[in-house]
């Protein structure tokens, strides 16, 4: 289930990134007082009473040429779109303005649950001054203070009680759901039509047209069934889509939380691209099955070594990603693209897998016995045994004597030993180190 979705909206300059890092709990915005000055679009995961969100900062959502207020227009809008509940902000040192009203009548028209906040209320005298902000017809505003901090607790009641509730979040369990993610124009959309056989996306070679999101279930013939979630990244109309890429960064993090295994597509004419690897991050940190697809491998000139050296190009920018299978499709000449649901399968397969204790330990006692634990300070790792906690993505407990001595180095030579013994292709793991009681 993917997390629910929180966006802050707001004119500039009335503290929306000073919330946002609040609620995120660290700095990640820039704040600044110039107007105008959140360069980088946000999106953060925050958590209040257990349960855990993400929060978009639209203020980074900047259109370029677009006068001051359909910039604000455009940021309401895109928070109606992917927010389950928005943030309004205001600021209490400059009263209700007119700026705010237009905000508010966008908002009406959207069915969101909306919370109005009013900022910078830093000392109790302020708080009379809030009543005013009745006016903008959006119910009860909430005093907080981005600076201090205060106020931040009632306001986040208010929210997570908005928050849609479990059931209507319910994915069905035996249902692989596999999502292509990637740059505008790498071919996502071809690449969807080609599997489904059917013009299901409206496909054209322009950058960002891809209008809709659209899941799309299939079965295969043994029964097996797939949801495919379609990230254009692109939705309904308007330039604010086109002219950010952050945008579709964040409507990529959409998808790879509804995903169990994402497909990270890259364009074999132009290779790899700092966006590529940003998005391909995304998916590895958030613990899900990944497939590199390389598309559009029809229109290179090839010889013997094109693969192999375009394979090593790979493997040298996404090292943490070793584990990923790589497949060079077309989703013109649908090269190889019927072995995808069975490669998709398989590291559906692998990602449940579990591995008995006993197994783990032989491989453990075996993988000392080759490499012995490493000395820090003349103390030495003592490994007791592993046992696996976790599944999607399996996830390992190895008990020691001091967590500290296991360091990343050696981490790695047991990940890689486990991985050599058991079949955990397209899967991250983690591996966790617990002191023994």
């Amino acid at each position: 289930m993917p997390n629910p979705v929180v966006a802050i909206v707001g004119r500039p300059n009335v503290g929306k990134s000073t919330i946002f890092n609040r609620l995120a709990g660290e700095r990640i915005s820039i704040v600044d007082d110039v107007s105008g000055v959140t360069r980088d679009r946000i999106y953060a995961k925050g958590e209040w009473l257990g349960k855990t969100f993400n929060i978009i900062d639209t203020g980074g959502i900047d259109i370029t040429d677009e006068p001051f207020m359909s910039q604000i227009k455009l940021q309401a809008q895109v928070a109606i779109e992917e927010a389950d509940v928005i943030i309004f902000l205001t600021s209490v040192r400059e009263g209700v303005t007119d700026a705010d009203e237009n905000v508010a009548r966008i908002l009406y028209q959207s069915d969101k649950p909306v919370i109005l906040a009013v900022n910078k209320v830093d000392n109790p005298e302020m708080r009379a001054e809030i009543f005013d902000f009745y006016s903008l017809g959006l119910g009860e505003p909430y005093p907080v203070s981005g600076s201090h901090g205060l106020g931040l607790g009632d306001l986040l009641d208010s929210v997570v009680a908005n928050f849609p509730s479990e059931d209507e979040n319910a994915e069905e369990e035996d249902i692989i759901n596999f999502s292509f993610i990637g740059r505008p124009n790498v071919g996502k959309s071809s690449l969807v039509n080609a599997i489904l056989g059917e013009e299901r996306v409206i496909v054209s070679n322009i950058a960002g047209t891809t209008r809709d999101a659209i899941d799309t279930m299939f079965v295969d013939e043994e029964g097996t069934k797939f949801r495919m979630i379609d990230t254009a990244g692109i939705r309904k109309k308007g330039k604010v889509y086109e002219s950010t890429e952050k945008y579709s960064v964040m409507r990529a993090i959409r998808a790879i939380e509804r995903s169990d295994i994402v497909m990270v597509v890259l364009n074999a004419e132009e290779g790899i691209q700092e966006q590529d690897k940003k998005l391909a991050g995304y998916a590895h940190e958030a613990g899900k099955g990944i497939i590199i697809l390389v598309n559009k491998w029809d229109t290179l000139e090839k010889d013997n070594h094109t693969m192999k050296e375009f394979e090593e190009k790979i493997r040298k920018e996404f090292q943490y990603l070793s584990y990923a299978p790589i497949m060079y499709v077309s989703a013109v000449t649908k090269q190889r693209l019927s072995t995808i649901p069975a490669k998709i399968k398989e590291i559906s397969e692998n990602q449940n897998r579990r591995i008995s204790s006993s197994l783990l330990n032989d491989v453990l006692m075996d993988a000392v016995a080759h490499n012995p634990t490493p000395t820090d300070k003349g103390r030495r790792l003592k490994i007791y045994y592993m046992t696996q906690v976790a599944v999607k993505p399996p996830t390992f407990v190895v008990f020691v004597n001091d967590p500290e001595l296991l360091h990343f180095s050696y981490e790695r030579f047991l990940e890689n030993r486990i991985r050599d013994s058991f079949d955990f292709e397209g899967t991250p793991f983690h591996l966790i180190a617990r002191q023994k009681k």
